[in-house]
């Protein structure tokens, strides 16, 4: 199933960069009502993989839950958290093979928290893909001094246990930095 948000972001090619593949278990950091690369990912990593979606707002998950049932996804779990907190989530460490952070980063006051989540969750050798805004289209994105910059994010992964493996446009509006976990 597809939506809109394709058009600006479409999650296969994401996977297709990160070789996102069956049995694969990732999580998606503030995965926002729609699921955008949670319901995508499902399909992804199959029967034998978990896809973890992770936000702080209640009514969110519970969107989440109910399309889960209603369309019978399996392999989701909703995780409520606070994906800046380190230790928050209910989820083994290193246990994760991927890590997504879609248009989350630039809502987050405590960046470095967040990454260090993310690092405590992920394998050795584990991808964390984070999609931002590189620029407004209309009345969507954040105002431009809210937006962050990959230069800044990849500095931070750095000190939080990562190093830039891949960057690339997904459009004209969105980057997407790929991590590498050390």
């Amino acid at each position: 199933m597809s939506h809109s948000g394709v058009a600006l972001i479409d999650p296969t090619k994401v996977f297709e960069k990160i070789a996102l593949s069956d049995g694969a278990r990732v999580a998606d950091f503030g995965c926002g009502r729609t699921g955008h690369f949670v319901f995508s990912a499902s399909g992804r990593v199959g029967d034998k993989g978990v896809v973890y979606a992770l936000d702080i707002v209640k009514d969110v998950l519970e969107s989440i839950r109910s399309r889960v049932a209603s369309e019978g996804y399996g392999n989701v779990q909703t995780v409520w958290t606070d994906i800046e907190s380190v230790g928050a989530a209910p989820i083994p460490d290193k246990s994760l093979d991927a890590g997504f952070f879609v248009n989350v980063m630039f809502m987050l006051k405590n960046k470095s928290g967040a990454l260090k989540e993310a690092a405590r969750l992920l394998k050795k050798d584990a991808l964390l893909v984070i999609v931002d805004w590189a620029k407004k289209i209309g009345p969507l994105g954040p105002p431009p001094e809210r937006m962050v910059k990959t230069d800044d994010l990849i500095r931070l992964a750095a000190e939080t246990g990562f190093e830039k493996s891949d960057s690339f446009s997904l459009s004209e509006y969105s980057f997407c930095l790929i991590l590498k976990k050390m």
